[in-house]
């Protein structure tokens, strides 16, 4: 896609159920509207603490969990995918989102974070198992042991503190959340009008 063509940002958290969703659609709806994407996995859990919460809404409300977890399986059934609460939930997502940045560096963020939600919310994997972060890389023919090594450089423990404090800064409080230009849609279903918004 050409530099000059119109851009979203994709800003997901790897624990987050409905950035699965959002995860394993995005790419092939903004490759046809035009619009190139810019995978931005950062973290909520600092964010929860800014609003005073200390674990998911999905705990701390249960009704509000149920309700999460049976419109997965409705959304995830509709579109051909699996779909299985891990346990625990959330789980641990930041030594997934510190391999996706090296990911971003080197162009395999795409298909390495849709292979962790695959592992994780369709075979119900632990993500924060860097033996299951491994045979991930492995599946897609990359150097685990080298991109493993890395996670633990601090320039992207840094990186990722950043990240996280822009999404802060750019008023992201949930995820998935896509922003283009100054504009913010919270939500899988905000998708459609992110990308419809990005051609004008």
């Amino acid at each position: 896609m050409s530099a000059s063509a119109p851009r979203i940002e994709f800003w997901y958290e790897f624990a987050s159920t409905y950035s699965y969703l959002a995860a394993m659609r995005i790419e092939a709806l903004a490759t046809a509207a035009g619009v190139a994407v810019e995978w931005k996995p950062f973290l909520l859990g600092p964010i929860f603490h800014a609003q005073g919460w200390d674990n998911s809404p999905f705990n701390l409300y249960p009704v509000k969990g149920r309700y999460m977890v049976r419109d997965m399986e409705r959304l995830a059934a509709d579109r051909g995918l699996e779909f299985a609460l891990p346990k625990p939930f959330p789980q641990n997502s930041l030594m997934a989102a510190r391999v996706a940045l090296v990911g971003a560096e080197e162009g395999w963020i795409a298909p390495f974070t849709r292979a962790v939600y695959t592992a994780e919310f369709a075979d119900g994997a632990q993500i924060a198992d860097k033996a299951v972060l491994a045979a991930i890389l492995e599946r897609l023919q990359l150097d685990a042991k080298r991109i493993l090594a890395r996670i633990d450089e601090p320039e992207i423990k840094d990186r990722l503190k950043r990240q996280t404090a822009q999404a802060q800064e750019r008023g992201i409080f949930g995820a998935p959340s896509f922003v283009v230009g100054p504009e913010l849609f919270w939500g899988d279903d905000r998708l459609e009008q992110a990308l419809a918004f990005a051609k004008r």
